[in-house]
Parts: structure tokens; sequence; C-alpha cells
């Protein structure tokens, strides 16, 4: 039997509200139904642009973070922890980042991935805890939250700014106060949801649209990437061995033969036969170049460039 909370808290954000422009959806052929959903979907993308500069500075903070040797915490509950989850989990094939770069902590642990865990998200002890034990001066954490004022992650911020961390806080409720705690604070303003308080739907769709926005401009600025390709994969099964030729190939010009020839000498390394194609050393100095760079390739063959003349 499911217990019932005799705790109330009253919301006050745009999500909670009834939206005027659904009131009839019950009543809608299923075109109808979805296309009032997409129709509400379109003004995501429009509150997430109003808030770039803020995001801007949490891209800049983690960058930073990275670059120093410390790591990204996401904190959230519900559909925003999982949301988290899945964007850390999703760096690592895709940039080939280290498994302790992006750390994703979820209210209620891995069983709320897939079941509600009761009062999860209302323990602020325990998001504290948490961040507290595995949180070191110098690392950033980016909590999300629907409501703007999730205790388990204003908890966890709190936690993580005693221990010298930067924080920030992805919100979809822009009439919640900025907490102390937070260095930045990134109100998406999304309105009210198609379905009142189903903040599954546009807010959650804004906070994906962040945390992809947030872990790719930080990848990107670490050098993660040559241009739009993805460098920093391995080639460690065929479908992905095809995909590192394709690559070369898109930033060289040469020939699937050359490009593959590369890709052997660098031993399944994409940046290093990068480097060593686009600025013709020997795979041994692409190393080199890398290493002094901190695997940023266009840093690399600027300076191999610059030693060359």
């Amino acid at each position: 039997m499911m217990t019932v909370s005799r705790h109330v808290v009253h919301v006050d954000s745009p999500t909670e509200q009834r939206n005027q422009r659904t009131t009839d959806i019950d009543q809608l052929p299923t075109i109808g139904v979805l296309a009032a959903i997409n129709t509400e979907d379109r003004e995501v993308p429009g509150a997430v642009r109003a808030v770039l500069p803020e995001l801007a500075r949490a891209v800049d903070y983690a960058t930073e973070a990275l670059r120093s040797g410390h790591r990204v915490h996401y904190v959230g509950a519900g559909t925003s922890g999982r949301l988290a989850v899945l964007d850390a989990a999703e760096l690592a094939p895709t940039f080939n980042v280290p498994p302790d770069w992006f750390i994703a902590h979820h209210a209620g642990g891995e069983r709320a991935l897939r079941h509600a865990v009761e009062n999860a998200e209302d323990d602020a002890s325990a998001g504290a805890a948490e961040l507290s034990s595995t949180v070191s001066a110098g690392d950033f954490v980016l909590g999300i939250t629907a409501s703007g004022r999730t205790p388990y992650v204003l908890g966890a911020l709190q936690g993580a700014k005693q221990r010298g961390a930067r924080t920030a806080l992805v919100s979809g409720n822009p009439r919640a106060p900025a907490p102390s705690t937070v260095d930045v604070l990134i109100p998406v303003d999304t309105g009210a949801e198609v379905i009142a308080g189903s903040t599954r739907m546009k807010a959650g769709t804004a906070q994906k649209m962040v945390l992809t926005s947030f872990s790719t401009a930080t990848m990107v600025k670490l050098g993660r990437t040559y241009s739009n390709l993805m460098v920093s994969m391995r080639a460690t099964n065929a479908k992905l061995r095809g995909r590192t030729l394709r690559i070369l190939h898109e930033a060289t010009g040469l020939s699937s033969q050359v490009c593959d020839q590369a890709l052997i000498e660098a031993d399944g390394d994409l940046k290093v036969a990068l480097v060593h194609l686009l600025s013709g050393v020997d795979v041994a100095d692409a190393v080199k170049a890398l290493a002094a760079t901190g695997g940023h390739v266009r840093n690399a063959l600027e300076s191999l460039s610059a030693h060359a003349s």
C-alpha cells in the first residue's frame, strides 16, 4: 500500500499553472493532442536561448575545473536527475572522457532511476551528505530542478559550496529565489505545461537542451572536437573504426587508404592520427604535441606549426 504524505508544499511556478491553450486537450482527436504538445514544445528553444549568458558562465567554470584536474557533478531528482544521469553516461562514448570527469547524483540512488523513491527528493540532508563526501575544492557542481526548490538538490549545492566547489542551478521556475549557495543561477522559463505540473514535458525538454549544450560546449572548449568532428573517440570496434576513418577523411581530405594506415600507426587514436596527417610530423611527435596541449588538436597543430617556422 502506498503511503500518502500529510506534508504539503505549494510551488509557485509557471509549470504548476493551468495552460489556457490546452484546456480542451482531452476532447481533441489524436492528431490534435499531438499538435497541441508540439506547439507548446516550440517555446522551449527560445527559453533556453534567453539564459545562454548564464549557461556560458557555467561552461567556463566547468572547463576551468576539468583543466585543473577537478570534476563536474550533476545533481537532480526525478526527471531532472534521470536526464543528468543520461547526459553524463553519454559523454564517454561520444568524447572518450575519463569516467570520473562527470559524476551524476540522483536522489534515491540507482533504484530511483526506474521507480519513484518516497521522499527522496525532499531530503536535503541526504543531498548535503552525498556531495560533502564526494566533492573537492575546485570541482564544479550543476544542480537541476524544475521547481527551483527541490530540497535534495539545494542541500547538495550547500554541501558542495562548503567544500569549496563552484555551483550553478538550472531552475525551471523563474519565481524561485536564488539560493545563496549558487554562483550561477540559470532560470529557464518554459511557462505552463501542456498538462499542468507535468514537468517531464517542456521543463524536461529544456533541461535536456541545457545539459546537452552545457556538456558539449565544455567538450569543445577542452579540445575534445576538431571543427565539428568527434575526434576524441577511439576505434574499439568495426563501426567506430568506420566512423574514425570517415572523420579522418573529412578533416584531411586524404584517401581512405592513407587514413587507415595513419590510424594503424596511431594505435587507433584518432587525435594522434589527425595531428600526424595534418602536420606531417611522425606519430611520436604528434603524441608529444597533444600531451603538451592537454589533448587539444588545434593547439597541438598551432604549436607544431610555430615550432616548424
